[in-house]
């Protein structure tokens, strides 16, 4: 993973990152509690290190976490490391991300994409302000 702004991932039962724009990692063995069993919503970013248009994507996350701290999870999955999870969900392009909320899948962005898709996918899970 690019930078220091990821953290391996503590009790999902804290419901937030440790500190405000950092992104947690998950993996296939981890991926149930980490993201399915989180009493918040989760992004999950799958990803790959070779993959320019996901270091794109990783400073909009960063600062939707740090923005939504405490009301939103953001997480990735490297999908070489983790082919499981990125095969349970279809995951065939990346970056692709999916917002998990209650245990289940409730939007998804595929590709590098503005802000705003990722604002308008949380929104369906976040009350207004």
């Amino acid at each position: 993973m690019e930078g220091a702004r990821v953290a391996a991932r503590g009790d999902h039962r804290s419901s937030v990152a440790r500190y405000p724009g950092v992104v947690f990692e998950v993996t296939d063995e981890t991926f149930e509690r980490d993201v399915l069993e989180c009493d918040v919503p989760v992004v999950l970013d799958f990803w790959a290190p070779w993959c320019g248009p996901c270091r794109a994507v990783e400073p909009i996350l960063q600062q939707l976490e740090a923005e939504t701290h405490g009301k939103v999870e953001f997480a990735k999955l490297n999908i070489d490391e983790n082919p499981l999870t990125a095969a349970r969900y279809d995951v065939l392009s990346i970056p692709t991300a999916i917002l998990f909320d209650g245990g289940e899948a409730r939007a998804t962005v595929i590709g590098a994409r503005p802000r705003s898709h990722y604002e308008h996918a949380l929104a369906e899970v976040l009350p207004a302000a």
